[in-house]
C-alpha cells in the first residue's frame, strides 16, 4: 500500500511541477513567452505523467482485487519487487505512447500567430497552432486516448466487478462494509482524476460555443484538483497517517 501511495504521490508532485511555475510567471510577472522546444517538452512530460497516473490507478485497482479476493496470497502476488516492476512498466508505457506524439508535433509547421490561449502546452491547444496537415497526428492522438482510457477503465471495471461478486458471496453485512470500505479511497481518487479529464476533453472536442476561459479553467482543474485532493483522501483513510498528523498537531 505504501509503495502504491508513493507512486501516486510522485505523479501528484510531478503534474503541478510542470505547470505551476510557468503559470505563476504568467500571472505574477506577465512572462507569457515560451520557446517551441520548451512548449513541446512541457507537453511531453505533462501527458507522460498523466498516463503514468492512470497506470498507477490501474495497479491500485489490481491491489484492491488481490486484497479482497485473494487475501491469503496477497504478500506473494504483490511483492515489493513485483510492484516496482509494475510501476516501471507503467512508466515505460507512458513514455513509449507519448514520445511519438511529441515527435510528430515537432515536425509540424506552426502558424505565424503562435498564441496559446492556455496556461500550459496541452496537446489540443498546441495542435490548434499547426498550419500543416495534422491528419496523422490527430488520428494517433485519438487512438492513444481510446487505447489508454479504454484499457485502463476496462481493467479497473473488471477488477471492481470481481470484487463486488466476491463481496456478495459473503453472508455477513459487516464483512460487506469492511470489504467495500477498503476501496472507497481508490474510488474517490479515480473520480477526481477521470471526471475533470472527461469534461475537459468533451468541452474541447464538442463545445465549440463555450467561452475560452471555461476551457482554461477546466484544464487547470483537471491538472490541479487530483494532486490537491489525493493526499487529503488517503490521509483521512490511512490510520497511520491520521495518527502521525494527530501527534504533530498535539505537539504544536
Amino acid at each position: 500500500m505504501y509503495l502504491l501511495l508513493c507512486m501516486l504521490a510522485l505523479t501528484d508532485i510531478a503534474t503541478p511541477t510542470f505547470v505551476v511555475p510557468k503559470a505563476l510567471c504568467i500571472f505574477w510577472f506577465n512572462l507569457k513567452g515560451i520557446t517551441e522546444a520548451g512548449c513541446l517538452t512541457q507537453m511531453f512530460f505533462l501527458h507522460t505523467v498523466s498516463v503514468m497516473h492512470s497506470s498507477t490507478l490501474v495497479t491500485m485497482a489490481f491491489d484492491r482485487y488481490v486484497a479482497i479476493c485473494n487475501p491469503l496470497k496477497y504478500a506473494t502476488i504483490l511483492s515489493n519487487a513485483r510492484l516496482a516492476k509494475l510501476g516501471l512498466v507503467g512508466l515505460i508505457r507512458a513514455v513509449l505512447f507519448i514520445l511519438p506524439l511529441s515527435l510528430l508535433m515537432s515536425q509540424q509547421p506552426f502558424c505565424a500567430n503562435r498564441i496559446i490561449p492556455h496556461t500550459q502546452c496541452e496537446y489540443i491547444a498546441v495542435a490548434k497552432m499547426v498550419c500543416g496537415d495534422t491528419t496523422v497526428t490527430r488520428i494517433y492522438a485519438m487512438v492513444l486516448t481510446f487505447v489508454i482510457n479504454g484499457f485502463d477503465l476496462t481493467f479497473i471495471a473488471l477488477s471492481y466487478g470481481l470484487i463486488i461478486r466476491a463481496v456478495l458471496r459473503i453472508s455477513s453485512k459487516n464483512a460487506h462494509w469492511k470489504a467495500l470500505n477498503t476501496c472507497t479511497a481508490h474510488i474517490c481518487v479515480m473520480l477526481t482524476y477521470y471526471t475533470p479529464g472527461l469534461f475537459s476533453n468533451l468541452t474541447y472536442r464538442l463545445g465549440q460555443g463555450i467561452a475560452p476561459h471555461v476551457h482554461i479553467i477546466l484544464a487547470d482543474l483537471y491538472l490541479l484538483i487530483p494532486p490537491m485532493l489525493n493526499p487529503i483522501i488517503y490521509g483521512v483513510k490511512t490510520k497511520e497517517l491520521r495518527d502521525k498528523v494527530g501527534k504533530y498537531i498535539c505537539r504544536r
